[in-house]
C-alpha cells in the first residue's frame, strides 16, 4: 500500500511481506537516570517541539528515530527508538519523563551485550503506571541471527534487556522481533511478534510478564491451523487487565491468501486465534491484515485494518469484541466515500473504555490523505478528514499515523503532511479531540526551527490524561541527519 508504515519491525519482515517496513536499531550497558534536562512546557495547548534530550550525542552516525511513546500518567512517560553510533551500528535507546521533565536518552541497558552484530532497536513501549514500563524490539546476535528482546522499567529505573525467554528455541530460522507490548499494570505485560521456525516462514508468538519475570514465549495458539505452516505475525497486542488481552495481525492461508486474525486471552490463558469473523467475505482480493487492536475493558476490544475487495482496491474495516465474542468485520463507515482511488487502511486504534474508541489511518492511492473515525457506545460513526488539515497540506498527501485517548471523547492524533507552500517539504501535525469534538490540525509548534532538511513527521502519540499528551517523531536537521523530537501539551 502507498502509505508509510508506522509500525517498526525487523528488517527481515520487509522482504517477507513485501512492505516498506522500517529497520530499527541497541546500545552498551548504561543505567537510566531521571536527571531532568528537558521540559516540554505547554503553550496553548501544545508546547514547542524539542530534540530528544541526549539523543544527538548518541547519534554519531546521523540516523535516529523515535518509534514509540507511552504515558503511565500525565507528565510521566517513556519512549524508545534507535540511533546509529560512530561505527555505523544501529543501537536502541530509551528515555523517561518524570513529573513533566524529560531525562536524557540512553542506550537500552544490557542490549549492547546482546547486539554483537550491530543491528538492534526498540519497536514498542507500554507503561502500566508512572515509572513502570516495558519495551521490546530486536537485536542481531554474534551469528548474524535476529532475536527479540524485552526490557522492564520498575520505579523509574530500567533493568537489563534480555532475550525473550523461550523465543530463541522457537526461532530456529534466526529472524525474530517483538513488534508490540502492552502493560495493563506495573510489572504485568504481554509482548507479541514473530519468529522464523526454520521452515523459512515467520510465525506468531506471545509472551507474558507476571510475578516479577517474563515467562517463556509460546507460538500463538490456533495459528498452525489457520496458516497451515505459512507466514503469520502478531502486529498488535492490547491488555485491559492482567490476564485479559488481545492479539491481532496477519497470516497467509493454505491458498496463499493473506488474511487477518484476532486472538483473546482470558484469565491468563490464550484462546485459539481465529480469522476475523466476516473479513473473508470482504477480502475478495485476498490481502487483509489487522494493524491495530485496543481493549477498553476485559473481553471488550476493537480492531482495525485493511482488506482488498473484488475490484482490487484496499479498504478499511473495523471489528468489535463484546463479552468475549468477536462480531462481524464491517467496512469502516464513510471511508469508501472518501477512498475514491482504493487504497485505505488503519494505522492506530485507541479505546479508553468498552465501545468508546477513536482510530485513524489514510486512504487513496499514490497520494494519501488521513482520516479519523470514532466509536461511541459501541456504534461506529462516519470516517472524516481531520479538520484543518486541508489548510496545512499541499493537497497531495497527509497521513494520520497515531491516535491515543485518555478518556472517551478526549484524544489526540498525529501524523505528517506535504506542506501547502512547498511540495518538497513534509511537516508533522497534531490534532486534539475534546468532549467528542475534534479541533483543527496544527503544525507541531517549534518543529520548523529544528527541521532544516525539509522533512518531519509524528509517529506516536500518548495521552496520560485528558489534555496532557505527548507526541514523538523524526526530523532532518541542517546536516541532513535524521533526529528524534518530542512535544507535549
Amino acid at each position: 500500500m502507498g502509505r508509510r508504515q508506522v509500525l517498526v519491525l525487523a528488517a527481515g519482515a520487509a522482504a517477507m511481506w513485501g512492505a516498506g517496513l522500517v529497520a530499527v536499531p541497541g546500545q552498551a550497558d548504561a543505567r537510566v537516570t531521571s536527571t531532568a534536562v528537558g521540559m516540554v512546557k505547554a503553550a496553548g495547548p501544545w508546547g514547542k517541539a524539542v530534540g530528544v534530550p541526549g539523543l544527538g550525542a548518541l547519534n554519531k552516525g546521523g540516523r535516529a528515530a523515535v518509534s514509540s511513546v507511552t504515558c503511565g500518567s500525565a507528565g510521566n512517560c517513556s519512549a524508545g527508538g534507535f540511533y546509529t553510533d560512530g561505527h555505523a551500528h544501529q543501537q536502541g535507546f530509551v528515555i523517561n519523563e518524570l513529573n513533566g521533565r524529560w531525562g536524557k536518552a540512553v542506550g537500552v541497558p544490557g542490549l549492547g551485550a546482546l547486539n554483537k552484530d550491530g543491528k538492534a532497536g526498540v519497536n514498542s513501549t507500554s507503561c502500566g503506571s508512572a515509572g513502570n514500563c516495558s519495551a521490546g524490539g530486536f537485536y542481531t546476535d554474534g551469528h548474524g541471527h535476529q532475536q527479540g528482546f524485552v526490557v522492564t522499567e520498575l520505579h523509574g529505573r530500567w533493568g537489563r534487556a534480555v532475550e525473550v525467554p523461550g523465543l530463541g528455541a522457537l526461532n530456529k530460522g534466526g529472524i525474530a522481533s517483538v513488534s508490540s507490548v502492552s502493560c495493563p499494570l506495573a510489572g504485568t505485560c504481554v509482548a507479541g511478534g514473530s519468529y522464523n521456525s526454520g521452515s523459512g516462514q515467520r510465525q506468531a508468538f506471545v509472551a507474558t510478564r507476571g510475578h516479577g519475570h517474563w515467562q517463556a514465549a509460546i507460538a500463538l495458539p490456533g495459528m498452525a491451523t489457520l496458516a497451515a505452516g505459512q507466514t503469520n505475525e502478531v502486529l498488535s497486542v492490547s491488555c485491559a487487565k492482567a490476564g485479559g488481552c488481545a492479539a491481532a495481525g496477519r497470516y497467509v492461508d493454505s491458498e496463499s491468501h493473506q488474511q487477518g486474525f484476532v486472538a483473546s486471552e482470558k484469565n491468563g490463558v490464550w484462546g485459539q486465534a481465529i480469522e476475523v469473523p466476516g473479513l473473508g467475505l470482504l477480502n475478495a482480493g485476498a490481502s487483509a491484515q489487522v494493524s491495530s487492536v485496543s481493549c477498553g475493558s476485559p473481553s471488550s476490544c476493537s480492531a482495525g485494518g485493511d482488506y482488498r475487495d473484488n475490484e482490487g482496491n484496499s479498504q478499511g474495516f473495523v471489528v468489535d469484541e463484546k463479552n468475549g465474542v468477536w462480531g462481524q468485520a464491517i467496512e469502516a463507515p464513510g471511508l469508501a466515500a472518501l477512498n475514491s482511488n482504493g487504497d485505505a487502511g488503519f494505522s492506530s486504534m485507541s479505546c479508553p473504555a468498552a465501545g468508546q474508541c477513536a482510530a485513524g489511518g489514510d486512504y487513496d492511492y499514490d497520494y494519501n490523505w488521513g482520516f479519523l473515525i470514532r466509536e461511541n457506545n459501541g456504534t461506529w460513526g462516519q470516517a472524516i478528514n481531520p479538520p484543518g488539515l486541508g489548510s496545512l497540506a499541499f493537497g497531495r498527501f497527509a497521513d494520520v499515523d497515531s491516535v491515543s485517548c485518555a478518556s472517551a471523547g478526549n484524544c489526540a492524533a498525529g501524523g505528517d503532511y506535504e506542506d501547502l507552500g512547498d511540495s518538497s517539504v513534509t511537516r508533522g501535525f497534531v490534532i486534539n479531540e475534546r468532549n467528542g469534538v475534534w479541533g483543527k490540525a496544527v503544525q507541531v509548534p517549534g518543529l520548523a526551527a529544528l527541521e532544516h532538511d525539509r522533512y518531519a513527521f509524528v509517529v506516536s502519540v500518548s495521552c496520560g490524561s485528558a489534555g496532557k499528551c505527548v507526541a514523538v517523531g523524526d526530523y532532518a536537521d541542517g546536516h541532513g541527519h535524521q533526529q528524534g523530537f518530542l512535544v507535549g501539551e
